[in-house]
């Protein structure tokens, strides 16, 4: 009995002891306060450093206490952060930003850039500025969100990563010069998140301007993606996007891969794309089926699936959060614990963490202050309120305070195992990991407005409701409310592309227009002249007003027109200078044809005026007139004038020489002038994209049920349930 009885209080110890090991801390309203006030000076001490010390460089550095550049030499940071001073409220600091960001920043710059971060940084936090830019009392312009600034420099930049795009497979390279497209040389291997990491950014853009051209060649890039999956669904991390080889075999979710599974649900929800949603559902099915081991996700090989590497990337904690969006919580909590249990056994995730040993990889075993982590945490304990979630939240936070924080800033932690410092603070500190810290921490943030209220807005397509939630943040957790991008009814309803198409030919032809006129006004010019000499007296008031008309249509000629170049004409037709259509006539010549003969009149005419002004020697005139006699067989471009030789200095003539010694294929890049050779044409890229069809369209394009989840707000998922069931009564 005795025995039976000790068993027993033993039993009761060993309970009362676990209760103890996992209670979980109880958290008051204050106490939730009191965390997101400590994030809020966590912001401002790297936000205020990275002014102090560092701007208008791109990062900071906050061992040094000065800045760097890094990715582009466009104060990221700075635009980076934009969008986290509306969100904490700070709306004067916000203005005062803009403002200096409007007036400083010109991205017509000669500096190699990523696609994929300039478009995630730049462009998102752009955006994302603009959208919020009305709760901050900033004067907008009319028709916003159509218009405006910030909106406007975020299609410049996207203006110029779109020659990116421009490939046999419509994948985009990796890099791209501001100024002039593609460097010479750059490399067709890019991974397949610097493919698939457009549709949030360039749908917005889309959505907004009213020019599909921004959502369609990403939306293309994502089908090239699903159309080069291995036989057996996975895809690879390395594609070359001229052959669509792939190049890198290992499949995964973390570095390389990450963002194109996040945007394809994020794209579908804020884009309504339901063909996006079921590209990751089947993504999905064989993630599971040959990557995830007990709650943890391995590296394969992507045509047989069999284990590469047995690792964890930090770069993988975004996962957990995903899943919450399409409403698989109970799945993603486990997954969090798993993630969560590392952070515990360094106070930091190594970047890369070693499943076999449990131990941080050698050479990877670095914390660059990454969010993923908190994001995932945010994301369930918005869904699910669970407060261990807060308390996971709460070691992060404190891991930070501890070991990353200096006088200058917040550093990258170099080696998790003993928290050493190195010199970097990248910009997605502020961007990511301090917002989402600090809306874990603020339930009551307008981001997470469950739909209950919203704002109406006039707009010149009459009133938008906007404001409601089920804000989607890009990979740089940069927000963008969706019911914004419903306020310009042109870009919801797209926009003709044949009236596009045939004002930008009209548009073109304004070259051919003018060399035309100026060759009327040339000939005519010289018949006028020819009569003044037979009758100078002879001038009626017809003659008079067609040479006042002439004057006024002939442009002013430049010392550089004979280098312009003479388009041929295409299907649209010539116009006439006041905009009026020409007739076709049956027998009407081509262009070539007119300008032969027109070339051949103004140079012949020209020949017999001279030999009428030298009469003084009629049969010199005679053999001008046969020997100047021009016959034009294409359309010739003269050459320019030989120049006048210059003296050079003894340095110059040296390096020419050395210029000389170089290998061949170095003088030709030295000596090519690729800057100066026109970008490509996006208009005529969309328009071979459609015309190629090189991708059929995925089935699922019309089953809006697929869009039926957790991640928009309530009111969100009411219309949009609304707009399926009466496409499917329709349909009955």
């Amino acid at each position: 009995m005795c025995s039976i009885n000790r068993v027993h209080i033993y039993f009761i110890i060993i309970i009362c002891l676990c209760k103890m090991c996992y209670t979980i801390r109880e958290y008051k309203k204050e106490d939730i306060i009191k965390l997101r006030e400590e994030v809020r000076e966590m912001f401002q001490h790297a936000y205020d450093s990275y002014l102090n010390y560092a701007y208008p460089y791109d990062e900071l550095r906050p061992l040094s206490c000065d800045g760097v550049d890094t990715w582009g030499s466009y104060s990221l940071t700075l635009i980076d952060a934009l969008d986290m001073l509306v969100i904490m409220g700070n709306y004067t600091e916000f203005n005062r930003v803009v403002d200096i960001v409007l007036q400083k920043q010109n991205f017509d710059t000669d500096i190699n850039v990523s696609v994929f971060e300039t478009n995630i940084r730049i462009i998102g936090g752009l955006l994302s500025a603009h959208l919020l830019s009305h709760k901050s009392g900033m004067k907008l312009e009319p028709g916003w969100p159509c218009n405006g600034p910030l909106l406007r420099l975020a299609e410049d930049v996207a203006q110029r990563l779109i020659a990116a795009f421009d490939t046999t497979t419509g994948m985009p390279y990796g890099t791209i010069n501001l100024r002039s497209g593609v460097p010479p040389g750059e490399t067709s291997i890019t991974c397949t998140a610097g493919v698939g990491t457009f549709i949030i950014e360039f749908g917005t853009l889309s959505r907004l301007t009213g020019d599909p051209l921004y959502e369609e060649v990403a939306y293309n890039a994502l089908k090239a993606l699903y159309h080069h999956r291995s036989p057996i669904g996975l895809v690879g991390n390395h594609i070359d996007v001229m052959s669509g080889r792939w190049t890198a075999q290992d499949a995964g979710i973390g570095g390389g891969v990450d963002s194109y599974f996040e945007y394809l649900v994020k794209g579908a929800i804020l884009l309504e794309r339901p063909e996006l949603m079921s590209m990751f559902n089947e993504a999905r099915e064989v993630i599971d089926k040959y990557l995830k081991k007990d709650d943890w996700y391995v590296w394969a090989t992507m045509l047989r699936g069999h284990v590469t590497l047995p690792v964890f990337q930090s770069l993988e904690s975004y996962w957990p959060g995903l899943l919450s969006l399409i409403g698989e919580s109970d799945t993603a909590m486990r997954i969090i614990h798993n993630y969560h249990g590392v952070w515990k056994q360094y106070g930091f995730t190594p970047e890369v963490y070693n499943l076999g040993t449990g131990e941080a990889s050698t050479s990877r075993e670095s914390y660059p202050l990454r969010p993923e982590l908190i994001e995932s945490i945010m994301y369930l304990y918005r869904e699910t309120r669970d407060p261990i979630l807060l308390q996971m939240g709460e070691d992060i936070l404190r891991s930070i305070q501890h070991s990353a924080r200096t006088p200058c800033g917040y550093a990258t932690i170099k080696d998790v195992r003993d928290h050493r410092k190195e010199d970097r603070m990248e910009s997605f500190f502020l961007a990511e990991t301090t917002k989402y810290l600090y809306l874990l921490f603020d339930p009551d943030n307008f981001i997470h407005n469950p739909g209950v209220h919203g704002t109406v807005i006039n707009t010149p397509n009459g009133e938008c409701v906007v404001d409601v939630g089920g804000y989607i943040f890009n990979t740089e957790a940069h927000p963008i409310d969706p019911t914004m991008l419903y306020c310009c009814h042109e870009a919801r309803q797209g926009i003709n592309i044949s009236e596009v198409h045939r004002i930008y030919q009209i548009l073109e032809e304004e070259d051919n227009i003018q060399f035309m006129t100026m060759i009327d006004a040339s000939t005519n010019s010289s018949s006028y002249t020819e009569m003044k000499n037979k009758d100078p007296h002879v001038i009626n008031k017809d003659n008079m007003h067609e040479s006042e008309e002439i004057k006024q249509n002939v442009p002013s000629i430049s010392k550089d027109q004979d280098q312009v170049s003479i388009k041929t004409e295409t299907r649209t037709g010539y116009v006439n200078i006041d905009g009026t259509e020409r007739e076709k006539i049956k027998n009407e010549s081509s262009f070539s044809d007119v300008l032969k003969e027109r070339i051949n009149n103004f140079y012949n005419n020209r020949s017999n005026l001279e030999g009428e002004r030298e009469q003084s020697d009629t049969s010199q005139s005679e053999n001008n007139d046969t020997t100047d006699k021009v016959e034009v067989d294409d359309i010739i471009t003269p050459e320019p004038a030989e120049p006048d030789e210059k003296l050079e200095l003894p340095s110059t003539a040296r390096a020419k020489e050395a210029m000389k010694m170089l290998p061949k294929v170095i003088q030709d890049f030295l000596n090519s002038e690729w800057k100066t050779k026109p970008k490509c044409e996006p208009q005529h890229m969309l328009e071979r994209i459609r015309r190629e069809k090189r991708y059929p369209d995925h089935p699922d394009g019309d089953k809006y049920k697929l869009l039926l989840t957790p991640a928009p707000s309530f009111l969100q998922r009411i219309s949009l349930a609304g707009e399926f069931l009466n496409k499917k009564q329709l349909e009955v």
